[in-house]
């Protein structure tokens, strides 16, 4: 054991620490902190303020009578308990995030000062136009980068996430089909498609029809050939993600959109996983119609809790007036916010409008200083990089993971089946906890669905080489761990979290939303009798 000067020792996790329970509870810097309704006292605030004047109360009856009933605690506290809290949660700043398709990558400090910088940050939806023009210019030079790295020539700002970008996208669809008179109800979707895809054209109101992957992952054209002519004159337009949610190139995107095009459909791409190609690929080249791009993955704007999202989408010449309200256009020199029907030229014919206002501007503004601080040499690097990433991933960990469509090199993300765990007494989710226990956020495991007991590890080009031999060799431990044996390590993992195995199912399924305070215990009958 390495010694101090002082006697002590000096690696860490070297020392014996003994074995006792603390008297708070604390053990350490590992704090156990209460929900914030335990230990804030409704009956005062938690500041100093004297008591307001009485005023006439202007609310015809509808007064409230009761208290808020929220929890006062002194700013010291309220710092105090949020960063506790915060140390209990897992994120990319404090370590490496594995999850596959969903691109958990660094979000660069620049981003963050842009997107702060009063010009930004302080203006208001409802602002006069004439009082934001740079708002707009910034809006309108982002939305040309997006043109020029797809190769498209429309692209609408204003939904706010992938899913709502992709019903943006198959919206223009349905209403360029409108436009042609035409009788088209089928949607074509791959397993290999996020499932957002399916969800998307159903609640368009249009039937889904499934494609089965080839053994290798990808599409077959002549697998799509024939779901056309099975539903002669009625596909409407065929969903891909590309790259795929196997983490594979699709390498016949072109003879796919050429069927679906003489089809007299429409291409719709999944652009969720662009950033595997952005500087590499330009999804218009290749033939699609319509895509969605993910800002909050593919340009590093914040991710994860639900948002902010960002997904504006990318229109071909085939559905460029069809896009939403609002939109800019350029005009005589200047810019022209289009926000109401009355300022259409001839040609345009949006499908309505999505949301009240033009997009989720914080995520505009990080995105577009990601761009201009990578620049278009920098944005191809991101992408061999993060392809180099997964494949580096994939090369440390075959020989002991299983690989399911291991005779290719992926793209972005690497995918891994629990093959290797046959036999072993471990479960896949056994060992997505174990990962808990090492530091590291589980990867995204069941899914895709059409591989058995899935792991999708997405690097992201964020990590270096170091942190990813660390990654893989934690990985490397677990499954010989698992392989000779060792089922206690995993059964009842976690072991060293905050909190040990919860039961997500029952949680997702009855979610407890709102704190109540404990009902009263019975009086104990020694204490009654006293």
């Amino acid at each position: 054991m390495s010694m101090n000067t002082q006697g002590r020792p000096t690696a860490p996790g070297t020392a014996d620490a003994p074995v006792h329970t603390t008297f708070t509870g604390n053990k350490a810097l590992n704090m156990e902190e209460p929900l914030i309704f335990e230990i804030g006292r409704t009956d005062i605030c938690g500041v100093d303020l004297d008591e307001p004047e009485k005023v006439e109360l202007r609310l015809g009856g509808h007064e409230r009578l009761s208290s808020l009933e929220l929890p006062a605690l002194s700013e010291p506290e309220t710092m105090r308990h949020y960063v506790r809290m915060s140390r209990n949660n897992y994120a990319i700043d404090s370590g490496l995030y594995p999850l596959g398709s969903c691109t958990m990558k660094h979000n660069p400090r620049l981003n963050e000062k842009m997107a702060r910088v009063p010009g930004f940050a302080d203006i208001h939806p409802l602002q006069p136009v004439s009082t934001v023009p740079g708002a707009f210019e910034l809006i309108a030079e982002l939305a040309d980068w997006l043109m020029k790295l797809t190769g498209t020539t429309a692209v609408a700002m204003s939904p706010k996430a992938g899913a709502h970008g992709e019903q943006c996208g198959m919206m223009a669809i349905k209403k360029a089909i409108m436009e042609k008179g035409e009788d088209r109800s089928i949607v074509l979707v791959p397993e290999s498609a996020h499932g957002t895809n399916p969800a998307t054209a159903a609640l368009l109101g249009f039937k889904v029809v499934s494609i089965p992957a080839r053994d290798n992952g990808t599409v077959d054209p002549a697998a799509v050939i024939e779901k056309i002519r099975e539903n002669d004159g009625k596909v409407a337009a065929l969903m891909l993600t590309n790259p795929n949610t196997c983490g594979l190139f699709e390498p016949d995107i072109i003879a796919i959109a050429d069927a679906i095009h003489e089809a007299g459909a429409y291409f719709y791409c999944d652009g969720a996983n662009f950033n595997a190609i952005v500087g590499k690929a330009k999804p218009g080249d290749l033939g699609v119609d319509a895509m969605h791009i993910n800002l909050h993955k593919t340009f590093s704007t914040p991710h994860g809790g639900g948002g902010p999202g960002s997904g504006p989408v990318v229109l071909s010449d085939r559905l460029a007036a069809y896009a939403p309200l609002p939109f800019i256009r350029q005009g005589d020199g200047e810019l022209e916010v289009v926000e109401t029907t009355s300022q259409l030229d001839e040609g345009e014919k949006p499908f309505g409008r999505m949301t009240a206002f033009h997009g989720q501007m914080g995520m505009f503004v990080r995105a577009l200083s990601y761009m201009l601080s990578h620049g278009s040499d920098g944005l191809k690097q991101a992408s061999e990089d993060a392809v180099l990433n997964a494949n580096y991933v994939r090369v440390g960990l075959q020989d002991l993971m299983t690989l399911p469509y291991g005779e290719h090199p992926c793209m972005h993300e690497v995918l891994f089946d629990d093959s290797f765990l046959k036999d072993t007494g471990v479960t896949t989710l056994d060992f997505a906890k174990a990962m808990i226990d090492e530091g590291y956020h589980p990867m995204t495991m069941y899914f895709p669905l059409v591989v058995h007991g899935a792991m999708l590890i997405e690097p992201t080009e964020s990590e270096s080489r170091a942190s990813l031999d660390l990654f893989v060799a934690t990985l490397r431990d677990l499954v010989m761990s698992a392989q000779q044996g060792d089922t206690q390590r995993f059964e009842g993992a976690p072991y060293l979290a905050p909190r040990r195995r919860l039961d997500e199912t029952q949680a997702a399924r009855k979610p407890i939303l709102k704190w109540t305070p404990p009902s009263p215990t019975d009086v104990e009958p020694k204490a009654a009798a006293e």
